[in-house]
């Protein structure tokens, strides 16, 4: 559901419940204008809708990485299990535990994209600018063997990266993801 229709489902709900306007209600916090609303509309569906402006390469994503995301993840990804980004391919239909990383799990390349975006680095989230992002989510995905470390990453060529295990999962609510 884009964010637009979740807002006039809640206006719904709450005419529905004869409130004419949140701030009518009491506790449930205050409006937010349409420019601060946007500042946190930034969520990034699979198909690469709400994919910003910008780019990065691997090459270019390797200090970037390295300032901002080793001391949790480790060299390379290769953290311990919990924080580990890399490796585990071929280890989900196996007999030994499996390894759950981006490469051998995510579905889908945009997903990396989205959660680096707004959820890191963990000390500091949301303070990565939007190339940077490309080119950590590039330097990751190249970690993994999924792409080359000179292929460019935007808008238009990450929702084009085919994930190890895309096929492996159910989509359980289609909308319009290909």
């Amino acid at each position: 559901m884009s964010m637009r229709k979740h807002r006039l489902a809640v206006a719904a709900l709450l005419a529905t419940l004869g409130v004419a306007h949140a701030a009518d209600t009491p506790n449930l916090g205050q409006p937010i204008s349409p420019h601060e609303f946007a500042a946190w509309d930034i969520s990034v569906a699979p198909d690469g809708a709400g994919l910003p402006a910008g780019s990065g390469t691997a090459k270019q994503g390797a200090p970037v990485y390295a300032e901002k995301c080793a001391a949790c993840h480790g060299e390379k990804g290769a953290g311990q299990p919990n924080d580990r980004l890399v490796g585990g391919i071929g280890t989900l239909a196996g007999d030994q535990a499996p390894v759950r990383t981006v490469g051998s799990f995510w579905p889908y390349a945009t997903t990396l994209f989205d959660y680096v975006r707004r959820a890191m680095p963990w000390q500091q989230p949301q303070s990565l600018s939007d190339s940077e992002v490309y080119a950590v989510a590039a330097y990751i995905l190249n970690l993994n063997g999924i792409i080359g470390d000179a292929d460019v990453l935007d808008a238009t060529t990450l929702p084009k990266v085919k994930m190890p295990n895309r096929d492996n999962f159910f989509i359980v609510y289609p909308g319009n993801l290909k």
